[in-house]
């Protein structure tokens, strides 16, 4: 049987009460580098296998393939079963946006209705996402990115299989704290100019399948964070691509200055 997001909220926000406290010390001591939480377990096991299996084939996504990221995509969701959905607005409703707001110490952010930059995320093997912040605003460059939720769903998912999450919260000339996309996860960090992230190669022939969600705020996390565009790095090992990616990042920022909101529309958003 479909639950709405109301239901699917509940259930989340029953949850996250369950281990409010945990969470916040959790998020409290990492919050001076990257401040992050994530909680196992999150919905009951049946629905979170329900929503696994009602995820879009890869033929049915957009790939994104560059020297950047190479993954696949979707936000488009009324092309998708229903239950996609409702528990991506699940993580929208005023219960669970109050409750992360409080496990993080952040003031009233805001869900985004639109999808910019969330929806589903699908990587199969050899897939990988570089290290790199997140744009720093929403699509029309009013509120600032406060929080990223990712939701996982792929059962029997280990660190073994590649695909985790990867919080440079040390540097880029360190190793990364290490989150793995394990089945029913759903790991919150805070967005931020020193928020560099990434998704580490998969080594598997399954695909990962993730639910992803932004918060946005009307002022930053830091006071001394500025607009910028996404910004990719190269790892250690990837000294030539790094500063390939480092010239891209300077190109892009210069023809945001020129253009406030870019060449051309970004299309990754939920068109209702």
């Amino acid at each position: 049987m479909i639950k709405n997001r109301t239901e699917i909220a509940k259930l989340i926000a029953e949850k996250l009460s369950l281990k409010k406290e945990d969470l916040k010390k959790q998020f409290l001591e990492s919050k001076n580098e990257i401040g992050y939480f994530y909680i196992d377990n999150l919905l009951p096991e049946h629905l979170c296998l329900e929503i696994y299996e009602k995820f879009p084939k890869l033929s049915d996504a957009k790939l994104k393939k560059d020297i950047r990221e190479f993954k696949y995509i979707a936000y488009q969701m009324n092309k998708y079963d229903k239950l996609l959905e409702e528990v991506i607005y699940a993580f929208q409703e005023d219960v669970v946006v109050k409750l992360v707001s409080e496990i993080c110490n952040i003031e009233d952010p805001l869900p985004d209705e639109n999808l910019y930059a969330g929806g589903l995320s699908l990587m199969r093997k050899d897939n990988f996402l570089n290290p790199h912040l997140d744009n720093s605003h929403d699509k029309d460059r009013n509120r600032w990115r406060v929080l990223n939720l990712l939701y996982y769903v792929t059962p029997d998912w280990s660190l073994e299989n590649g695909g985790n999450l990867e919080l440079w919260n040390k540097g880029l000339n360190n190793n990364p704290k290490v989150i793995v996309s394990k089945f029913n996860r759903l790991a919150v960090m805070a967005t931020h100019k020193f928020s560099w992230h990434s998704v580490n190669k998969v080594e598997v022939d399954k695909v990962r399948c993730c639910v992803s969600n932004y918060y946005f705020s009307k002022v930053p996390l830091l006071k001394e964070d500025r607009f910028h565009v996404t910004l990719f790095r190269g790892r250690k090992s990837e000294k030539v691509k790094d500063l390939v990616l480092k010239l891209d990042n300077f190109l892009r920022s210069n023809v945001r200055k020129i253009f406030q909101n870019g060449i051309r529309e970004n299309p990754h958003k939920y068109k209702k």
